[in-house]
């Protein structure tokens, strides 16, 4: 990690940049992405990764527990892996192992690795994903309010938009993507696995709601490059294909590599996340640019509108917040959870890190069909 940062450095870097140690790139270095339990001894080398990580500037751990190799991580092997965390008082991040139905189990394995290795807990981008899932908002609010009461210190972050980004191979379940790309594609058409694995993925796309609710983000294959920004129903049925068949052919053909929006979530439910005191603003996006060779695929427009979404549709225009709650949630709140002391707040002696911007105007103009706005 320490030679990455000093890379950034050398570039310099057009916006600031700080990473936190990532538990699945560490798993992936000393496992791979086999599904089996850690060794004792694979547990050791990790934690020294993560505490040399830290040693160089992380400024968290990070987990994806929806992804591979993440997924295959014990709570046993993630409370060692946080306890470094501890003397520094850095938070452990968590994209939680399920975001739908096994929400609130979720929450729960989170609060417990944070609470059992001693360090702050931050649930990254926190959502009730499928419409039978919005109700469960209050509940997963409130096992986060007691987890704080009993003085955990615990807070989550949120995107202002109702859809997610992810992989298209996220709506396969975790045991068919065991051992990596290559084995996960041989199972979509093994007779031994396929059935099962069509059943699980067409119960995930249920879940939100269809294949419509699904639109393509970016595909390696330059042959299905029209699909970018298509919902997946739509394309698959223009082209004259069922559309699990389109979604596997979409695979093979680009080994994997594609990337999907899924449109699952409650507006209402955004609104509450927003305001909620233990809740700050995130983009979950990537870095894109709006013209030349970083201008990519057909992204999630988080990645260009989030900030002044929140001032705009959610300060503003539905007032779920105020403009104060608002700027704290996405500046002194968050710079506060990964210990960055010089920049937040407007102070003297503080890094200059200013935007300045009318909240009568100050609008998001990135959209789904056009993000790069």
């Amino acid at each position: 990690l320490g030679d990455f940062l000093a890379a950034v450095d050398a570039l310099p870097p057009a916006v600031n940049v700080a990473s936190m140690v990532g538990l699945g790139t560490v798993r992936g270095i000393v496992i791979g992405n086999d599904d089996r339990p850690a060794t004792p001894g694979e547990v050791t080398r990790m934690r020294s990764l993560v505490s040399a990580a830290i040693e160089h500037g992380a400024c968290g751990a990070s987990s994806g527990l929806e992804y591979i190799p993440g997924a295959f991580a014990s709570r046993k092997e993630l409370i060692a892996l946080c306890e470094p965390l501890a003397a520094a008082k850095l938070p452990y991040a968590t994209h939680m192992r399920n975001e739908d139905d096994d929400l609130l189990e979720s929450l729960d394995e989170s609060i417990e690795v944070a609470r059992l290795a001693g360090c702050p807990l931050q649930v990254s981008h926190l959502k009730t994903q499928g419409p039978r899932n919005w109700p469960k908002i209050d509940a997963a609010l409130d096992r986060l309010e007691k987890a704080r009461a009993s003085g955990l210190d615990v807070a989550f972050d949120r995107y202002p938009y109702v859809a997610y980004q992810t992989g298209l191979t996220n709506l396969f379940p975790a045991w068919s993507r065991d051992g990596g790309t290559e084995r996960f594609l041989a199972r979509l058409r093994d007779s031994a696995t396929a059935t099962r694995i069509r059943d699980e993925a067409l119960a995930k796309v249920e879940l939100i709601g269809g294949w419509d609710n699904v639109q393509i983000t970016s595909v390696r294959n330059e042959t299905d490059r029209a699909a970018e920004g298509q919902r997946l129903g739509a394309w698959a049925k223009a082209s004259g294909a069922e559309p699990y068949e389109a979604a596997v052919g979409l695979l093979e053909r680009s080994g994997g590599n594609v990337g999907m929006v899924g449109f699952a979530m409650s507006e209402d439910n955004i609104a509450r996340f927003l305001a909620h005191p233990l809740g700050m603003v995130c983009s979950d996006g990537g870095a894109f640019a709006t013209e030349g060779p970083a201008r990519r695929g057909h992204p999630h427009p988080r990645s260009l509108g989030s900030f002044p979404r929140v001032l705009g549709h959610y300060v503003r225009d539905r007032r779920a917040l105020p403009l104060e709650d608002a700027v704290r949630k996405m500046s002194a709140f968050p710079a506060s959870r990964v210990r960055l002391t010089d920049r937040g707040m407007l102070r003297q002696g503080l890094a200059a890190d200013v935007v300045v911007f009318d909240p009568a105007t100050v609008t998001d103009r990135a959209t789904f069909a056009e993000p790069f706005r």
